[in-house]
């Protein structure tokens, strides 16, 4: 902005007083997370002083609030919002979240339509059922959006008793046409048949609940800045409070920006006056 260059410390410095301005902040997305219906959930890889750690991201479309750690659920714990969570967590597959009993969860329609692509392109003629099930995810959320458009709570029960019927039918199939076959191909498909019979309230989540988006994709947003950052850090953060620092800033620039609050006013009112705080979990 102002033509100087400055050093790669100073800029951590800097972004290390930021970090420890935003407690308040920190405190009040926690909160205001805690109480909405459904958030999204996901973690990312990043190096950082030679080795491995994770962001954890739980968010909304309005509120975003990361943290540093492992990938264990202790380290998902620790963001301080989803123990104890009692609404529905839009996630991936990882197992990491399962004893987070207090809440619903639903599964992103996304992986599962790419791990059902993979195994289609790969055997075609062999696994229609992954085609069927394919077909059925994305035929049930343009229901979903349709309904939600249109001002209606939820789908008919009719619309719901189809939906399932051909979602366990796709299953049935995927089952019985590898049943008993020893390659590879067979063994993928029937790993992932079983996902989807032993957890049909999960995946069809977004079907039962409209509140429930099909996908976790805002959550990835909302961490991709980690990759961004750490791409044009060399590959890899020099130092872990360094890391952690960023999270707590890009939770804050991410929030703002949420909220059509420029980066650079969210900015210079916390060195000024202090963090700019949202004020409730959604506009009005």
């Amino acid at each position: 902005m102002t033509g100087v260059n400055v050093s790669a410390g100073f800029a951590a410095g800097v972004r290390g007083k930021a970090a420890r301005r935003l407690g308040p902040f920190m405190s009040r997305v926690r909160e205001l997370l805690g109480a909405v219906p459904v958030l999204y959930a996901d973690e990312t890889p990043a190096r950082a002083a030679g080795g491995l750690h994770y962001v954890h991201v739980a968010c909304t479309e309005f509120l975003t609030a990361m943290h540093t750690g492992d990938r264990t659920k202790e380290a998902i714990d620790a963001g301080g919002i989803l123990p104890g969570y009692a609404g529905t967590i839009v996630r991936d597959g990882y197992k990491g979240y399962q004893h987070l009993t207090d809440a619903l969860h639903a599964w992103c329609g996304a992986h599962g339509l790419r791990d059902l692509a993979g195994l289609y392109q790969f055997d075609p003629g062999g696994q229609p059922w992954a085609r069927s099930m394919a077909d059925l995810l994305i035929d049930a959320n343009a229901q979903a959006t349709a309904t939600r458009a249109a001002g209606r709570a939820s789908l008919a029960d009719a619309q719901l008793a189809r939906i399932r019927s051909w979602y366990r039918g796709a299953v049935a199939k995927g089952l019985a046409d590898n049943a008993g076959k020893t390659t590879q191909i067979a063994q993928d498909a029937l790993t992932l048949a079983r996902r989807f019979r032993d957890h049909e309230d999960m995946i069809l989540r977004f079907a039962t609940d409209l509140a429930v988006g099909f996908t976790s994709n805002q959550a990835e947003r909302d961490v991709r800045p980690v990759k961004v950052q750490q791409r044009t850090s060399g590959g890899t953060w020099r130092t872990i409070l360094g890391l952690a620092d960023f999270a707590i800033v890009q939770s804050y620039l991410s929030t703002a920006g949420k909220w059509g609050i420029d980066a650079l006013d969210a900015l210079i009112q916390l060195f000024e006056t202090g963090p700019w705080l949202p004020p409730a979990a959604a506009p009005p």
